[in-house]
């Protein structure tokens, strides 16, 4: 049956952020006109980010969902999105690239690899590919844990940005120097798109991945994302210090408290290893 924005009222970014602190999912019938367009939904979302920064809470950075093509059609949502990663959420593995992640308080929480950036200047909002890689400092390995208050993991594009970007944990790895992997833009692009990934859960793999499923290498997918929050209105502003995940390389996968998973990334870069709580 379809809902009516009379009948389910469209959730108060108070409401949003609640379910947030309670890993509670949203009501299965919802209101489908509470965010008709992704504007929208980035509105909410912003708001919610401010109840967090008034409660204390400080953004670290930013999180980039929904790059890797070859799941666009399993999620139905078709083009990138966007959220906030915090001090809260946000965790750094050891020099041998080993950390822990507490699951607790998330929904239906999933795990990621990818690649995340960390910016020592803002890049320009037209930028191209020699300046966005001109204000990157370092690159490490990631895994984010996804969360989705809708079940089964069933909703809009919106829906998924109202909900924080679906956001909820971050391990970063050890970080390495991007100039020591490459000279310019387009050689680390050529380099990242072209390593392959694994996946691994405990001593089982479960899946692997490359560079260019993710908008054709990470680091075009973070031209993307500055060129995408430089056009939304009420958006901040990327500052040096920001850290920036980029997306998945493979499916994001189910995870539950005593697990053990890895990632193995082709050389130069270092993979993770992280146990959940």
């Amino acid at each position: 049956m379809t809902s009516t924005p009379s009948a389910h009222p469209a959730p108060t970014p108070e409401d949003l952020l609640r379910h947030l602190d309670s890993g509670a999912l949203w009501p299965a019938e919802r209101n489908d006109a509470a965010w008709p367009d992704l504007p929208t939904a980035y509105q909410a979302a912003l708001a919610v980010r401010e109840l967090r920064i008034a409660r204390g809470e400080r953004p670290v950075g930013y999180k980039i969902g929904f790059t890797n093509r070859t799941i666009w059609e399993r999620y139905a949502v078709f083009a990138p999105i966007w959220g906030t990663v915090w001090d809260s959420t946000v965790s750094h593995a050891d020099a041998s690239g080993n950390g822990t992640l507490d699951l607790k308080a998330l929904a239906q929480p999933r795990l990621e690899p990818e690649v995340v950036f960390g910016l020592r200047a803002t890049p320009p909002r037209s930028a191209t590919l020699e300046q966005v890689f001109d204000c990157v400092d370092w690159l490490a390995a990631g895994f984010e844990v996804v969360q989705s208050h809708c079940a089964d993991w069933k909703f809009s594009a919106a829906e998924t940005v109202a909900d924080s970007g679906l956001h909820g944990r971050l391990l970063v790895g050890p970080p390495t120097p991007v100039r020591d992997l490459a000279a310019t833009g387009e050689a680390l692009d050529e380099l990242l798109a072209g390593l392959g990934l694994r996946l691994w859960n405990g001593t089982r793999q479960v899946d692997e991945g490359v560079g260019r499923n993710v908008l054709d290498g990470p680091l075009h997918a973070l031209l993307h994302f500055v060129q995408e929050i430089g056009q939304l209105p009420g958006a901040p502003e990327l500052a040096a210090g920001d850290i920036v995940t980029t997306g998945t390389w493979t499916d994001a996968w189910p995870v539950q408290p005593g697990q053990q998973w890895r990632s193995e990334f082709d050389a130069p870069l270092q993979g993770l290893q992280v146990t959940f709580s």
